[in-house]
């Protein structure tokens, strides 16, 4: 068959990875991975293969398949599997078959894209990344949405289920640091080319992946440092950041390296309650009962908001606009877009994404 060149199996090991597979040179190659250490039974590999290949657009419509003595041949493989593959992608519409010709793809991109998006938590700040996510994508793709709750242990369980399931897995890589089970592991399972990253780098994934991250040391020292001029007035800082969260901890990086760069007082609390508020103090919070905490005791006190007690917190919401909150934010909707844009230009790239602080009348 024209453009179809040999498999290469390598025999010596059990581990069974077929390249250079290739239909019709002038349109697109196709690369079947197959393993046979893998539990999947053999033909739905071989379903998986084509089927996700077609819907990425890698096969287009009208491409010629190999024979199924040529499959089996190459392969090592039953006639029978062979068949049994073709027969279920001809049921599901992806390929046809004509008499005397061979197997032919019948659809192609006009399939619906898969997306897997799995979170850490669901919050407000989520639900933004969601729609803008989505809305971008557009209505030729699916998403489903699992949450992880920062455990190492339901993320394996929501991979190991989903795996090969969906063209894409945008994944939010925040963990519970006390287990001990790694989530790298889990991570190199998913093939690179699928997997996207959200909201952190992780410069110990050696193989490239798309990604948009935040720096979160970098990204909260140069926000603080871009309001130097309202910083000045204040002598003493505050993080209130509980350990206790899962939050990034070089968040405490990025404030213990501005303060010791610009000569403040500095203390890092868990939380906000039995802290007796100092004139010429700027706290910084992460968590939303902290900061109603803070804005309460300010207002029970003889202080004043933005001139003697600073506030500062992560994250914007239409309440701390009210209120006059600053916030230290990253551009929450800016994240899922650039999400999507990479899956659709099938980009593989890492992007910094936004980060800023909105000044308002607490500092």
């Amino acid at each position: 068959m024209t453009g179809y060149n040999t498999a290469r199996a390598n025999l010596g090991t059990q581990r069974f990875v077929f390249k250079d597979v290739y239909f019709n040179e002038r349109e697109n190659d196709f690369q079947m991975k197959f393993d046979r250490d893998d539990k999947m039974p053999k033909y739905k590999q071989i379903v998986q293969s084509i089927r996700i290949d077609i819907e990425r657009g890698i096969l287009k419509k009208g491409t010629q398949l190999p024979s199924i003595s040529e499959l089996s041949v190459d392969y090592l493989l039953a006639r029978d599997t062979v068949e049994k593959a073709y027969r279920e992608l001809r049921n599901q519409g992806y390929i046809t078959s004509v008499q005397g010709k061979g197997y032919y793809v019948q659809s192609g991109q006009d399939k619906k894209i898969k997306i897997l998006l799995v979170f850490n938590k669901l919050s407000s700040y989520k639900k933004i990344i969601y729609y803008s996510f989505i809305k971008a994508l557009g209505d030729n793709v699916v998403v489903d949405l699992e949450i992880h709750h920062y455990s190492v242990k339901r993320f394996r369980e929501i991979i190991e289920k989903n795996l090969r399931q969906y063209n894409h897995y945008v994944i939010m890589p925040h963990f519970d640091q006390t287990e001990e089970e790694d989530y790298m592991d889990i991570l190199k399972n998913i093939p690179s080319s699928q997997l996207v990253l959200l909201d952190r780098e992780i410069p110990e994934l050696t193989q490239p992946v798309s990604s948009i991250y935040q720096s979160f040391d970098k990204d909260i020292f140069g926000a603080l440092e871009n309001a130097n001029d309202l910083m000045a007035k204040y002598q003493r800082m505050v993080l209130v950041f509980p350990f206790d969260g899962n939050y990034p901890k070089e968040i405490v990086s990025g404030f213990r390296n501005y303060c010791i760069n610009y000569h403040k007082d500095f203390e890092v609390l868990e939380s906000v309650h039995g802290e007796n508020l100092l004139p010429g103090t700027a706290y910084i919070v992460v968590e939303e009962n902290d900061l109603a905490e803070l804005v309460k005791k300010t207002r029970q006190s003889s202080y004043e908001m933005g001139a003697e007690i600073g506030v500062i917190s992560f994250n914007e919401t239409t309440l701390k606009e009210l209120l006059g909150i600053t916030v230290i934010t990253t551009d929450f909707e800016n994240m899922g877009r650039t999400a999507a844009a990479l899956i659709l230009n099938k980009e593989q790239i890492k992007v910094k994404n936004p980060f800023f602080m909105i000044r308002r009348g607490s500092l």
